[in-house]
């Protein structure tokens, strides 16, 4: 009875195990055969949306600013050279490195003792030639005064002569009177012609006389000239730079001992390529006087001044290209000459030009703008200039338009976007090099301890620097500057 019982529950569970399977597998079948005769659903896609910045596009009338590189000289130099050789006796004051002079001022001066004697011999031989043109000219005249007697002598012996003839042709003389005064007339007439030759020898001395005089003065004058040129003087006011001479040196003819520097004629050459050169050029092809903005960077302190285009360089150098071209610097500002220096040129303004960052531009030449649809579209346009970071194009149908100006690879024509500064209209709006600051105490205090501890700063930059830090208001460019050389 209990194996029966046993072996009725064995089958029960048995069936219903296997009830329970094809149960299963039915719900499996069904399920697949649905899903295979179901319709596919298709998930809703979504446009993307880019987020752009744009800027409105507003013709102006721009004057670009063409920026190089160039170095500050002087257009007055001035090369000291011994003159002649000796020993330095003498060396002024001022003649030191940077040391201001004066027009004319002595520098320095070599041992004049030999050029001192040459003087002296050279007015010693003048008084002698003096002295001979006198004696010349009084024995021209005693030579003078010697042929008018003997041409009177020889005139009376002339008379004598004659009237020995007239009293023989009457028979009262005698024919050896005659020859006698005619013998004493020949000689009264060689007299004479020794007497002119006396009057030739006298001027010949007046002649000699007059030319050892001359001579005398060119010596004389050469001797005054070499013992000037024992003197070393300033040749215009100016500043001294590579003196490299001490008192008892001994220096030879022509050596250099310094240069004179005039610092206030100065100026600034500086190289630009061939088409910039041609963007300066006037209608008859003739450079034109451009205002140039010169600055130096000095520890964070700018030194600034204005310049006008004066000339540029009459042929390109061996190795070079572009032109050169130099603009005189109306003041120093603070500049010497070697110093490396930014150079801003205004060029002619060019008008109905629009400017937008740089980074608008795509590689094709065209600008991406938005329309009604906030979508965007492909605008062609010229470049015309690039100023730093902006650029300034023309394009038809440009103006009022909507310009992105963070171009990227994935936008392009018909893309959809969502602006981020719709209300603003100019992104190209440059900082104002005259911003000021009003600086806390504590962030003042900051800066004026950086720059008193700062060791490779020179005196002077420091001086500007903390003149600047304690007004009320601080140039925003300083700040910016000091801030990054402490880093913060």
């Amino acid at each position: 009875m209990r194996f029966l019982r046993q072996s009725l529950t064995g089958l029960f569970l048995l069936s219903l195990t296997l009830g329970l399977m094809a149960y299963a597998g039915q719900m499996v079948f069904s399920a697949v055969d649905e899903r295979l005769n179901a319709e596919p659903r298709m998930p809703e896609r979504r446009e993307r949306i880019f987020a752009v910045n744009v800027a409105e596009a507003k013709l102006e009338t721009i004057r670009p600013v063409l920026t190089a590189f160039g170095e500050v000289q002087s257009r007055r130099e001035l090369e000291l050279r011994a003159r002649s050789g000796g020993t330095l006796v003498e060396l002024s004051e001022a003649f030191e490195e940077g040391g201001q002079v004066k027009a004319g001022q002595l520098l320095a001066r070599v041992d004049p003792a030999d050029a001192q004697s040459a003087l002296d011999r050279a007015e010693s031989d003048l008084l002698d030639a003096q002295f001979e043109i006198g004696e010349a000219d009084r024995g021209l005249i005693l030579a003078q005064d010697e042929l008018a007697a003997a041409m009177e002598q020889a005139e009376l012996r002339q008379n004598a002569f004659q009237r020995q003839i007239d009293l023989e042709a009457r028979g009262v003389g005698t024919t050896a009177t005659v020859e006698t005064a005619e013998l004493a007339a020949a000689q009264a007439r060689q007299t004479v012609l020794n007497a002119r030759q006396a009057v030739a020898q006298a001027e010949a001395r007046v002649n000699q006389a007059a030319t050892r005089l001359a001579r005398s003065r060119i010596a004389l004058a050469e001797a005054q000239r070499r013992l000037a040129e024992t003197e070393i003087k300033a040749g215009f006011s100016g500043t001294l730079a590579d003196v490299s001479v001490v008192e008892g040196r001994l220096v030879s003819a022509n050596e250099q001992l310094g240069r004179l520097i005039d610092p206030d004629a100065l100026e600034v050459a500086f190289r630009i390529s061939t088409a910039q050169y041609a963007r300066l050029l006037d209608e008859a092809g003739q450079l034109i006087a451009a205002p140039v903005g010169v600055t130096m960077d000095a520890f964070g302190l700018e030194l600034t001044t204005d310049a006008v285009i004066s000339r540029d360089s009459a042929a390109v150098g061996d190795g070079q290209t572009g032109r050169l071209l130099f603009a005189r610097m109306s003041r120093p500002g603070g500049m010497k000459p070697g110093d490396f220096v930014t150079v801003r040129i205004e060029e002619p303004a060019l008008a109905e030009v629009v400017r937008l960052p740089s980074s608008a531009l795509g590689a094709d030449g065209t600008v991406l703008t938005v329309d009604a649809e906030d979508r965007l579209d492909a605008l062609p346009v010229t470049l015309l200039r690039r100023q730093g970071d902006d650029i300034l194009v023309r394009g038809e149908g440009l103006e009022g338009q909507r310009v992105v100006t963070d171009r990227s690879p994935l936008l392009g024509k018909g893309i959809k976007v969502r602006l981020l500064n719709e209300d603003r209209t100019e992104v190209n709006a440059a900082p104002s090099d005259t911003a000021m600051l009003e600086l806390s105490e504590d962030r003042r205090a900051r800066l004026i301890a950086y720059v008193e501890s700062d060791a490779e700063m020179s005196p002077d930059d420091k001086s500007s620097l903390l003149d600047e830090l304690t007004k009320a208001q601080v140039p925003a460019q300083t700040v910016q500057r000091l801030e990054r050389r402490i880093g913060g």
